[in-house]
């Protein structure tokens, strides 16, 4: 399919991004082509907007990004078998070498290899975009295009949660961005006992409220790691999932743990945070666990599963919509922690 298409590009080294009019991507006998019906922003995007030390060293502008889509499959490679043209999808993002030690024994999604659509590759943001057909999963015909779009962020909630035990179990969950309000809904599924969600927002903190929080602390006006403790009656918390990267609150998230808990870390801090590890890790026995992406595709029946069943709505948490060429007004309310997640529609 030749021709031309509006799209979300990271256009030089710095702040912001522009709407410009590029390539309809060619396909690969192996991949497919994706008309993007709708896409959402992640955090790792706004890392990206706003050209943080992270970003700085990963990316490497003018390129589109973003990673979060639904959309319908219009074209297919000539090895392709797995999907078919007007198939809706979302795709596992996290593009996997196949070969390296990790693959070869079951552990996708920590490919040596990694490459990410919107941040290694090109992205979603996007009318159309290109993938291999291996990454892809197939939806159910009646799943909503916004519910659709969110599975890929539901998967790093249900990662972080699920990575140990949870059942009658306390979990902080620190950061209350849309995969935090998720990991709030994901552990509630799961049987945690409490809930405590912890930021320094009111807005998302009463959206974690609606996503089933049992408890809610507000870091700047009270002592997270006080509070936590007088919610476990001075125990301190079985499972913390670290969501905010906040150097502050990530050392906040090691001194409320319980000796023996589990700390699972899915945010990105731009910079080194220093851990007392003789205090905070060793002598508490804790594991701390780095989530990054889902298992392939293991997690991503979990959060089909959860999503079916209703065990887990996600609806309270999708705040905004606006048009792709309204992305600014989406980025700046991300930005400005003034939403829950925010969908484009190309």
């Amino acid at each position: 399919m030749r021709g031309k298409m509006k799209a979300i590009v990271k256009h030089h080294r710095g702040y912001g991004a522009q709407l410009q009019v590029v390539d309809i991507p060619d396909i690969r006998d192996d991949e497919v082509l994706i008309r993007v019906k709708m896409t959402s922003i992640c955090g790792t995007d706004i890392h990206i907007f706003t050209w943080d030390e992270w970003s700085q060293g990963r990316v490497s502008p003018p390129y589109v990004f973003g990673h979060e889509f639904a959309g319908e499959v219009i074209e297919i490679g000539a090895s392709v078998s797995n999907v078919s043209v007007g198939d809706c999808v979302s795709a596992e993002t996290h593009i996997v070498c196949g070969t390296c030690r990790q693959c070869l024994t079951g552990q996708f999604h920590i490919c040596k290899k990694t490459n990410i659509i919107g941040v290694d590759k090109q992205g979603c943001f996007a009318e159309y975009i290109a993938l291999p057909a291996k990454n892809l999963w197939k939806n159910p015909s009646d799943m909503p295009l916004d519910i659709a779009t969110i599975q890929e962020p539901m998967g790093n909630a249900v990662h972080s949660v699920l990575a140990g035990e949870v059942l009658g179990k306390t979990v902080a969950i620190i950061g209350c961005g849309p995969i935090g309000l998720m990991a709030i809904a994901v552990a509630k599924a799961a049987g945690a006992d409490k809930v405590i969600a912890l930021d320094i927002n009111d807005y998302r903190l009463q959206l974690a409220k609606k996503m089933g929080a049992t408890h809610l602390i507000h870091s700047m006006n009270q002592d997270p790691v006080e509070i936590t403790k007088s919610i476990t009656s001075g125990d301190g918390v079985d499972v913390v999932c670290e969501m905010s990267g906040n150097p502050a609150a990530i050392q906040q998230g090691f001194k409320m743990a319980t000796n023996g808990g589990r700390i699972s870390i899915l945010s990105l801090p731009s910079k080194p945070v220093t851990i007392n590890i003789t205090e905070d890790i060793v002598f508490k026995g804790l594991t701390v666990q780095g989530i990054t992406g889902r298992k392939m595709f293991s997690t991503w029946q979990q959060v089909s599963s959860l999503l079916e069943s209703g065990k887990v709505d996600v609806k309270p948490m999708i705040t905004h919509r606006f048009s792709l060429s309204d992305f600014e007004k989406g980025f700046e309310l991300m930005i400005k922690g003034q939403c829950g997640k925010v969908l484009l529609i190309p």
